[in-house]
């Protein structure tokens, strides 16, 4: 067994895939081989996908970034350091602290995330921090606090899975986005809620194939079946829940044909889906960023979880209701203080407990700390601005690409006074940055992961960086050095660190140690002592409200922030592709993945291709009223005649996406936009 966070030169390091929020096991030599693990129970028995294979190409490949850039030239560390020092005293002398901003990532260790978090709240003292995983989860962890009083994606292990009867996957594609998933889909009835046919979906027992911007609806309807057929289990809403009645109530306008209408899915195949998950002795519902990423995405969230519970579903042993978490540590990301609303542990910011107890960990005073700052886009979108942020130091992120109204956000990239990018490869972010510091990447270096379970993980130095090549943590250490802090950048440190700030909170990773995640295999949060065993499962005895009781919440559907029209008479809907990942700035620079999928593509079904004289492998022009991209003719049935899907790993879909925000979690809304589609002459 080699020793935690150490490199054996004799061996395969055990550690864990670079990509989706599974973090599958996998070993890995010095050469960059990598073979999977079959002692992690994601991997599903020694499971990787195509990604996880060639995940030794981004340690090898020549596109690597081994020198700070300044103003595109290579220069020395110490000069690179020094002058982003420099432009940040000044501008924050000038414009006042929040003329700074940080941008984080859902991929970054949660050594990173805290170490951002403390960064920007003590060092820089601004309020202006906030990530990408604001694109991703945020919809189902605000449900998921509404209705349970705390955000676990999953709370129950991955392989309680392959134990129920029925699953229900509503806005996810996990054949493609995270393939070993589906080894743990075998044994139950597999219910998809999505608009296109997708992989995911022909493997389903059940395809609801709904118009997009409609899934609440969809829930409504679905819940309303519920109680009209006399399938909610009373005896665990007595019990367990609050709010039913006002829930039962709010549903009485949505029976099954006008959901029909609205939706597109028929009645008969909603009485199929209610009817297996009431029978089954085991059934979980799941959501994806389908669903989620909409400017109503947590009230639909809300509205699945409402089915759940009426059912009896979350906190039952084998069954509930769980969010399938999309980046590698977009749980973990989101718990430990790079999230514009959020202290370590969880913690609400403006919560005066929670600032005492971080402030003390931290030597400050409470009062030091900032207050909530701008979420995502919102951050984004005031770069640039009168009274908006001057300065940006980005981690972990490609905005040109993944940000919704791309265009618009690369534009205000442009207004900054000072742009400042840490990656592994020159991303098109990173290209506008006046300022790029090399950074490790997931082999080079040791840090923990949180995965979709909840589950604490250790990801192992493997391989040794190149030359030039420094870590996060110490780009971070080196930058509060020249603003006047003393911080460590060994991850163990910063680990120990984190365990002390997240203690008491939600996400408790007191006793959490490396030793512990190494002999146990991972360990779930919250686990608040040495001697407590971790909680797989942490809402059987009571949820995590003042009473210890889930609540339901009314919801009302609602149209989607754009409707088609005369001039925009197609909808468009943007996802994953098996090949890709996130904004592609690893993955399009690995050969058999490039070759695998090569170019953005527009898919469209043959009815509307027909009407618009367009063939497979025509250039296709498609717009909305945010901006225009290009992709080659796709011919599907698997898509509905009225929308087009088209995969945002390539820069160009993001142009389109609509920025409209939903009101509590302020995800934007990716899923659903009008369009134009027109065959490029």
């Amino acid at each position: 067994m080699t020793t935690p966070g150490r490199t054996n030169v004799e061996l395969p390091v055990l550690t864990h895939c670079p990509y989706c929020a599974l973090q599958c096991g996998m070993a890995i030599t010095p050469e960059a081989a990598i073979t999977p693990r079959t002692d992690i129970p994601a991997n599903a028995g020694g499971a990787l996908c195509q990604k996880g294979w060639t995940a030794g190409e981004l340690l090898t490949n020549g596109a690597r970034l081994t020198s700070p850039l300044l103003h595109g030239r290579p220069v020395p560390w110490q000069v690179a350091l020094d002058h982003v020092a420099g432009r940040l005293s000044l501008i924050r002398a000038e414009h006042g602290p929040d003329a700074v901003a940080v941008f984080g990532g859902g991929g970054l260790t949660n050594e990173k995330a805290y170490q951002l978090g403390k960064f920007a709240r003590v060092a820089l003292g601004t309020s202006q921090i906030d990530y990408n995983g604001r694109f991703c989860m945020s919809s189902a962890a605000a449900a998921s606090l509404r209705a349970f009083g705390m955000d676990r994606g999953m709370p129950f292990p991955i392989t309680d899975l392959a134990e129920a009867d029925v699953v229900l996957l509503a806005g996810g594609n996990v054949a493609e986005t995270m393939p070993p998933f589906v080894r743990h889909l075998s044994g139950p009835r597999l219910i998809v809620v999505d608009p296109r046919r997708t992989a995911t979906a022909k493997l389903a027992w059940l395809h609801l194939q709904p118009t997009p911007g409609t899934d609440l609806a969809l829930a409504l309807g679905l819940l309303h079946l519920v109680i009209a057929e006399g399938l909610a289990d009373e005896r665990y809403i007595a019990a367990r829940t609050t709010g039913f009645e006002e829930v039962r109530t709010s549903l009485a306008s949505w029976w099954p044909e006008r959901v029909e209408r609205v939706t597109g899915v028929p009645v008969a195949r909603m009485r199929q889906a209610v009817r297996a998950m009431a029978a089954a002795g085991r059934a979980i519902v799941l959501t994806g960023r389908g669903a989620e990423q909409h400017a109503k995405g947590t009230d639909t969230v809300t509205a699945f979880i409402n089915l759940a519970l009426a059912l009896g579903l979350p906190g039952t042993p084998g069954s509930g209701y769980g969010c399938v978490t999309g980046q590698g540590n977009g749980q973990g990301g989101r718990e430990h203080g790079q999230k514009a609303d959020q202290l370590p542990g969880y913690r609400r910011i403006d919560d005066p407990a929670a600032r005492e107890h971080v402030a003390k960990v931290w030597g400050v005073h409470p009062d030091d700390l900032p207050g909530p700052g701008r979420s995502a886009y919102e951050l984004l979108d005031a770069l640039g601005t009168p009274g908006g942020p001057r300065a940006l130091l980005l981690f972990g992120s490609n905005p040109v690409v993944s940000a919704p109204r791309s265009a618009h956000v690369t534009g205000r990239l442009d207004a900054l006074d000072l742009l400042v990018v840490c990656d592994v490869v020159l991303s098109e972010t990173a290209a506008m940055a006046e300022v790029v510091f090399p950074v490790t990447q997931w082999a080079e270096e040791t840090g923990t992961m949180t995965n979709l379970e909840g589950r604490v993980l250790l990801r192992r130095k493997a391989v040794e960086p190149p030359a030039g090549v420094r870590s996060d943590l110490d780009v971070i250490r080196e930058l509060a050095a020249r603003l006047g802090h003393a911080w460590p950048s060994d991850p163990r440190a910063v680990f120990d660190e984190l365990r002390e700030a997240s203690a008491g909170g939600p996400a408790d990773y007191a006793g959490i140690t490396y030793e512990r995640i190494e002999a146990d295999k991972g360990v779930f949060w919250p686990c608040p002592s040495p001697d407590h065993p971790g909680t797989p499962r942490p809402f059987l005895d009571r949820f995590a409200t003042p009473d210890g009781r889930a609540r339901f919440t009314p919801v009302e559907h609602r149209p989607a922030a754009e409707e088609i029209d005369e001039d925009y008479p197609v909808y468009l809907t943007t996802g994953r592709v098996l090949a890709h990942y996130q904004s592609g700035a690893q993955t399009r620079r690995v050969g058999p993945l490039v070759e695998a999928a090569a170019e953005p593509f527009v898919e469209l079904h043959p009815d509307l291709a027909e009407e618009l004289r367009i063939g497979a492998g025509d250039r296709v022009r498609v717009s909305s009223r945010r901006g225009e991209t290009e992709g080659t003719a796709r011919i599907s049935d698997a898509i509905r005649r009225d929308t087009v899907f088209m995969p945002f790993h390539w820069e160009g879909a993001n142009r389109l996406t609509n920025p409209a925000l939903d009101p509590t979690s302020r995800m934007p809304e990716f899923k659903v936009c009008a369009v134009k589609v027109e065959r490029v002459a």
